[in-house]
């Protein structure tokens, strides 16, 4: 035993040794020693010549292998066995070599006795044996006496290693609800010691921690459920120890643990619930599509997939005006506006709201059903909306010579709210930065301002604003497209100037040219030109026009012999004319020269200098001369020019002193022009105001647009025409660069010349607005009849103006 001393150990590690040392002697090959130092070819060579003989014979080594326990803890050196040769007489002649693996490090030999000792702790985990050679040598002379022979020691287990558990600790799940002898995982312990020897290295495993939920089969490793229904929802992480014990189990023997993490997983076992049966949202009017009202939750103890929602509106008033989605991170539905609302139509809507789980376990639907449902009540709560147009777009064509101040289109808009507010039209002016177009104010009729081009804006899209009067924030909008359908307003005429040349050999009705015509305009059936010679040049001898009727025309001449003494330029007037209606002309000049040609029509000089000058005197001479009298003239300047200033003295009068030609004002203004631009007199009494217009006016430029209020006739103002009027005379305003109003301020302090209301001055209304009534405009005549419409209680239809 290993605890029983050192010299028990000694004594039986001896014994062990001796006896292996008899069992190689019983174990010996026969063979005939020949002679001592015969080696073995030799001898097996004379037996071969030999008869064979049943005589058992002698062998001169006695060993084949030897075996050492492991783990030898004692202090002296471990005997291993004993090397003998049968020529050893015991006089210490024979000397034994040890040589191989460990030799001399691990294993030593007395080379005397032959007796082999391991000098270190032999582990058989680290090597199971080792291989060694032997030889017996004559002390004296060195000689081996046998051959060399080879032997093995091999290194016997004892159990000193406990079973471990290399891929532990383990991780493993087993769904829920398992039936009992479920598989979860196998666990596996090795043992380093020998197992073909004894039972060191047979494992038996148990379990320590876990039951009674789980079971592990002793010689597999397998662990199983051991108890029905497991529930995850109840408890979901187990801790499983498990044991591995050699030696089968039996006492003394050693063990090695593991811990085996178990997760149940989960399945679908839980319907969903909602935790309230009915909710109560609220959601403005003006709440856009799309947008988020409120979310419902129908809660499930399962997890993943198995606890994945679908949510849909199965019943209520409200599914054609809201939807429902599912929110995939936290299953919740999630309620949005599907269409407009309007709380003057509808202010409330009931909703049937279904959860329910998509995927679903055939063995659990006893369980079930796996779906709830939940009211939802929805309250639309009023906003103060901005205006409503109907049409919601409008599309308008308007010829481009309609008058200034003609109604195109009456823009209608209303208040969706249930106060009905009045409503003011306007422009957006970023729209119409050409200020093409106006809209009045109360009733949205929407009019020319200025005159329309087709050929420059063929489209117009504005967009026209209403806004509620009582809350100015609220702004509707509503976009207008206008076309403008093109008239014939413009002529025809050539595209570019056109220059013709005819030769002096020509002949009559030979062609000189081929004219063209364009027009802005687009008239329905396409264009067509006529042309022709204006009527005071239509009995022109020289040239005539031939209509294609493919809209040009060929110029052609009317007689031969033109002559470029007698006349080196022709014009030619043509007159185009369109297909309009009514039809448009204009006049083009042709301009023909008179050339001087070859025989084969190629011209060869179109200057009639050459007629002009005489036969001897080139055109460089004519030059010359007249560059020499440009020099004299200019000669002849520079010496007046001299004489003039030598004549003029150096002292200069005080009259023409410009220090003293300052002219000095005693006004701010820019002088006695501008003291004439008005009466002053015209700010303090109307009446003398209008009695000397007509003799007090600007000297420097006549306005042109009066004073509406002096000089419109009383009926324009209630008639219908009163746009049309106004809106002309803007127009010439803002075209006439010249006419007033001027930079001056004006003051006036009446109400109107013969008005027959009193003061409307508000130093004298009641302190709050509500309290007053403004009932008595209506009597006060037509020129208040807009004040008395807007402020007054009378609920006729607005008027134009």
């Amino acid at each position: 035993m290993r605890t029983s001393g050192r010299m028990s150990n000694a004594k039986c590690w001896l014994g062990l040794g001796m006896s292996l040392y008899f069992w190689g002697l019983v174990n010996l090959t026969t063979a005939t020693l020949l002679g001592t130092h015969t080696p073995r070819g030799e001898l097996e060579a004379h037996l071969a010549d030999k008869p064979q003989s049943h005589q058992r014979t002698k062998r001169s080594w006695v060993w084949n292998q030897f075996f050492v326990l492991e783990e030898y803890t004692g202090t002296d050196p471990l005997y291993v066995g004993k090397l003998h040769s049968d020529m050893d007489r015991g006089d210490g002649s024979i000397k034994y070599i040890l040589s191989g693996e460990g030799a001399g490090i691990v294993f030593t030999i007395d080379d005397t006795t032959g007796d082999i000792h391991a000098i270190q702790r032999l582990d058989r985990e680290e090597r199971a044996q080792y291989t060694l050679r032997a030889q017996a040598l004559d002390r004296r002379t060195g000689r081996p006496m046998e051959p060399e022979s080879e032997f093995i020691i091999k290194i016997q287990d004892i159990n000193d290693n406990e079973p471990k558990f290399l891929d532990g600790p383990y991780v493993a799940a087993v769904p829920e609800m398992s039936p009992v002898g479920t598989s979860v995982i196998q666990v596996t312990a090795t043992d380093a010691d020998d197992p073909t020897y004894g039972n060191s290295a047979r494992v038996v495993y148990s379990i320590l921690q876990g039951q009674p939920y789980f079971s592990v089969d002793s010689k597999t490793g397998v662990i199983r459920t051991a108890l029905m229904n497991m529930d995850r929802e109840a408890k979901e992480y187990y801790e499983v120890i498990i044991q591995a014990k050699d030696m089968g189990g039996q006492l003394g023997g050693l063990a090695g643990t593991t811990t085996v993490n178990i997760t149940l997983s989960d399945v679908n076992d839980n319907p969903p619930r909602f935790p309230q049966k009915h909710y109560q949202m609220s959601v403005l009017e003006s709440a856009p599509i799309s947008s988020t009202v409120g979310r419902v939750f129908a809660k499930d103890l399962d997890e993943g997939i198995n606890a994945e929602m679908k949510y849909t509106i199965v019943d209520g008033d409200g599914a054609g005006a809201f939807d429902i989605s599912t929110d995939p991170n936290f299953q919740v539905g999630i309620i949005t506006v599907k269409k407009p609302l309007s709380f003057e139509s509808k202010k409330s809507y009931t909703l049937k709201v279904e959860g329910a789980n998509p995927h679903l376990e055939m063995r659990f639907l006893n369980l079930g059903p796996f779906q709830d449902t939940t009211t939802v009540h929805i309250s639309v709560e009023d906003v103060d909306e901005p205006p409503v147009f109907e049409p919601a777009f409008y599309f308008v064509e308007v010829p481009e010579d309609v008058a200034i101040g003609t109604t195109i289109q009456i823009i209608s808009a209303k208040d969706p709210d249930v106060t009905n507010n009045s409503i003011r039209f306007s422009i957006d002016r970023s729209s119409d930065p050409g200020r093409f177009f106006y809209v009045d104010i109360t009733t949205g009729a929407l009019m020319t301002a200025r005159p329309l081009d087709r050929e420059e804006f063929s489209w117009h899209n504005i967009t026209v604003l209403a806004v509620e009067m009582n809350n100015p924030s609220q702004v509707g909008s509503v976009a207008v497209t206008i076309r403008v359908l093109d008239v014939n307003d413009n002529a025809p005429e050539f595209p570019r100037f056109y220059e013709a040349f005819v030769c002096e050999n020509a002949k009559a009705g030979q062609l000189i040219q081929t004219v063209s015509a364009v027009d802005q305009d687009e008239p329905s059936n396409g264009q067509h030109f006529y042309y022709s010679l204006t009527p005071e040049a239509a009995n022109n001898p020289n040239f005539t026009v031939r209509d294609n009727q493919d809209n040009t025309a060929r110029i052609l001449t009317r007689r031969s012999g033109f002559r470029q003494q007698e006349q080196s330029v022709f014009h030619l007037p043509i007159l185009i004319a369109d297909n309009g209606q009514p039809a448009l002309s204009s006049t083009g000049t042709l301009t023909v020269q008179v050339c001087s040609c070859d025989d084969d029509g190629h011209v060869m000089s179109c200057s009639p200098e050459a007629y002009m000058l005489p036969v001897r005197l080139s055109r460089g001479a004519l030059i010359a001369i007249l560059a020499c009298i440009f020099v004299l003239l200019v000669l002849v300047l520079l010496i007046l020019s001299m004489r003039r200033h030598r004549k003029q003295p150096y002292i200069i009068d005080d009259e023409e002193n410009i220090h003293e030609n300052i002219v000095r004002y005693d006004d701010e203004g820019g002088g006695e022009e501008d003291t004439e631009a008005f009466d002053i007199a015209a700010m303090w009494n109307p009446r003398e105001a209008q009695m000397g217009a007509a003799a007090k006016t600007r000297q420097d430029m006549l306005p042109e647009i009066e004073s509406l209020s002096r000089y419109v006739p009383q009926t324009c103002a209630v008639s219908s025409t009163v746009h049309s009027y106004v809106l002309a005379k803007l127009y010439e305003a803002d075209m006439d660069l010249w006419a007033p109003p001027f930079d001056s301020l004006q003051t006036y302090m009446f109400e109107g010349d013969g008005s027959v209301a009193g003061s409307l001055s508000s130093l004298q209304s009641a302190t709050s607005d509500s309290e007053q009534s403004f009932d008595f405009l209506t009597d006060w005549g037509p020129r208040f009849r807009k004040l008395a419409e807007l402020y007054g209680a009378a609920e006729g239809p607005a008027p134009l103006w």
